[in-house]
């Protein structure tokens, strides 16, 4: 039976020549929202504006024109929606917006607006407590501070 492969992290830190696929290039963060490409409708830019707030820890300025798209994109499939909508025979005019939505998806993907893309791009989520959780450190609490009492207090 072969070997596992290695992940990508320990072929880095081992130093092996197929760990990645060249020099890494600094990229510039991005410290506010910045003025789309060209110009954008409703939905684009209000996706652009959220995409800064949202993703602000993983976006970076040569996302720039992904993003763009993305927002066409979105702005696109506004119109085409109320077409196809106004129109029952207009099919080719639908399967035009299946395949639109389908890039949309892909765009988003790539951009890092999925759970499993944030995922492979290491940004972890803060997950509110549950209530569950939330009780259980409240007993977890009280039985801690009881038990800090229960010494007996030399008072004579």
């Amino acid at each position: 039976m072969p070997n596992p492969g290695k992940s990508a992290e320990l072929k880095q830190k081992l130093g092996s020549r197929h760990a990645g696929t060249g020099p890494v290039m600094p990229v510039q963060k991005l410290t506010k929202i910045p003025e789309p490409l060209r110009r954008l409708e409703e939905s684009g830019l209000q996706f652009w504006n959220n995409a800064f707030k949202l993703g602000s820890t993983w976006l970076k300025e040569s996302d720039l024109e992904l993003l763009q798209v993305v927002c066409e994109q979105l702005d696109e499939r506004d119109i085409l929606r109320i077409f196809v909508l106004e129109n029952i025979e207009a099919w080719h005019e639908r399967a035009a917006l299946r395949v639109l939505e389908r890039d949309l998806s892909d765009n988003l993907k790539e951009l890092g607006f999925t759970p499993a893309a944030r995922q492979k791009l290491g940004v972890t989520e803060i997950k509110a407590a549950s209530k569950l959780e939330e009780l259980m450190q409240r007993k977890a609490n009280r039985v801690a501070s009881t038990m800090a009492d229960t010494s007996p207090s030399k008072s004579d």
